[in-house]
């Protein structure tokens, strides 16, 4: 099973435990406390270096780079670092570690971590990498300081090595000033690489809790930060890393953000939002004295302020309703005191087309300027949006290839071919064909072929748009289980128009 990544948050212990066990436990037990007053999905990540091999021996005595220092006044043997992972996962945290050299990788597995993290000077180390896909924990892999095409190769190398993995995108300035955290290429990314959950690695000042905000409302989905304690001896910490407070407020931030940002899906307005506008709205009064079963005309009526409970609202006005009951002038049009007209088959159909499109748009789909959209309503246009789908012919010639379209919970009933092949490719949400009586559920990038003289039905939960490939389509060759669509002429069960329609079918 894939690791979760979402809404991540991963405390970046680095050098911070300052060489000293109790004092990292410090740092885990802070990082435990904030994880369960807000209810996070947390980690505290390490760092591995094995140093007698990964420091080249004339060096180590060296000060420069100031690195090899830092990493050697702090330095932990392995019993330490399983002591402080032990009391990780005590505290019910996630544990990650990133790995410098292929030795560590070794390590991180007979240790037991969650997670493997490759750092940003070490995400084009191939022969790192290399040596951590063949680790079977999850990657997050850090992007700072590299080009766009550095970033393609290692989502290709980790795809096709079936990784299951996510990047972060990050800045390795340490700290990142406010003009170069560059929170655009979050959503930039996730754009790029739609199926992989991108995060931030934070390098700016502790202080600046505005950038997890954006950060968040652009996408990012992990949330990386260096942490240390202000204990003991330990009054001070660098320049990009938070203490307890400034990890809290840090928190509190995000939790705004998510507050703030909402649901990724079609929201539900709440009550209170819709009894605010309604008393915006204008109701709709009788300007004369209207008689029972008189057609009520425009010109009958007039709208006005206030709009009253169980009244006809403005925007849902139409010509040819009647009354069931005498109404006299100044009064209101109660709903209950009226007959609607029935809706007619062309507002179903151009209600469906504005469905169609926002899929269409959602999935970025390009259908072009010419073709030829069909309505396959089976049972009737007033149950279209149960039963049928909506066909986009780009197409017919001894090759054919058609976009199909159905709305969550459309059905398409069950048929065959004598002539046509068919390959089915989904380009967007999910769909389900019964294949012969076989169930084939099929998600995007999937595809099923459809023989000749095969029985085959399809529905969607989500909402569905994918590519028909076939043969030529012949307008006879459409064979149905049930009798009465078989009994039905083609034109009974069709509506076909050119492009969206606008000239053909009558406007709202």
């Amino acid at each position: 099973m894939k690791f979760d990544f979402k809404d991540l948050f991963i405390f970046e212990m680095a050098n911070n435990h300052q060489g000293d066990i109790a004092h990292g436990k410090q740092i885990i037990n802070e990082c435990s406390e904030i994880s369960i007053d807000n209810n996070l999905k947390s980690a505290v990540k390490f760092q591995f270096r094995q140093l007698d091999s990964f420091i080249h021996p004339d060096y180590i005595n060296s000060d420069e780079p100031t690195h090899i220092k830092r990493f050697l006044s702090t330095k932990l043997n392995n019993e330490q670092f399983k002591e402080l992972l032990d009391h990780t996962k005590s505290n019910n945290l996630f544990s990650i570690c990133t790995p410098f050299d292929e030795r560590s990788v070794d390590k991180i597995e007979e240790m037991g971590f969650d997670i493997i993290k490759i750092g940003s000077c070490s995400a084009t180390d191939w022969p790192l990498l290399e040596r951590a896909s063949l680790s079977d924990l999850p990657l997050i892999i850090s992007t700072g300081g590299l080009t766009l095409d550095e970033i393609d190769k290692i989502v290709s190398f980790s795809e096709h090595r079936g990784l299951d993995f996510a990047l972060m995108h990050c800045v390795s300035l340490y700290p990142t000033p406010t003009d170069l955290c560059e929170l655009n290429q979050i959503e930039f990314m996730s754009k790029r690489y739609p199926n992989i959950t991108i995060g931030w690695s934070t390098h700016e000042d502790p202080e600046d809790n505005d950038v997890i905000m954006v950060a968040y409302s652009k996408g990012a989905r992990i949330f990386e930060k260096h942490v240390g304690s202000l204990s003991g001896e330990i009054t001070s910490l660098n320049k990009y890393s938070a203490n307890k407070k400034q990890i809290s407020n840090w928190i509190e931030k995000y939790n705004k953000a998510k507050l703030l940002c909402g649901s990724d899906i079609e929201i539900n307005r709440t009550e209170e939002e819709k009894t605010a506008l309604k008393s915006l709205w204008r109701g709709v009064y009788a300007n004369k004295n209207i008689n029972k079963g008189e057609t009520i005309k425009t010109s009958d009526t007039f709208f006005a302020m206030p709009f009253l409970n169980a009244q006809l609202f403005s925007g849902n006005w139409k010509n040819d309703i009647i009354a069931k009951t005498d109404i006299k002038t100044n009064e209101p049009l109660l709903i209950e005191n009226l007959k609607f007209p029935k809706v007619p088959d062309h507002l179903i159909l151009q209600h469906f087309i504005h469905k169609i499109k926002a899929l269409i748009n959602e999935s970025r789909t390009i259908i072009g300027t010419e073709f030829d959209l069909e309505f396959s309503h089976h049972t009737g246009i007033k149950n279209f949006l149960k039963t049928g789908a909506a066909l986009i012919t780009i197409v017919n010639r001894d090759y054919c290839k058609k976009i199909i379209v159905q709305i969550p919970g459309q059905v398409h009933p069950n048929h065959y071919h004598k002539r046509k092949e068919e390959t089915y490719f989904v380009l967007h949400g999910d769909l389900e064909v019964n294949l012969n009586g076989s169930i084939k559920k099929l998600s995007s990038g999937d595809k099923l072929v459809v023989q000749p003289m095969v029985w085959h039905s399809f529905t969607t939960k989500t909402g569905v748009i994918f590519e028909e490939l076939s043969t030529t389509h012949y307008n006879n060759d459409s064979f149905y289980q049930d009798p009465k669509i078989n009994n039905m002429k083609r034109m009974e069960r069709k509506t076909i128009v050119k492009n969206w329609g606008g000239y053909e079918l009558q406007d709202n």
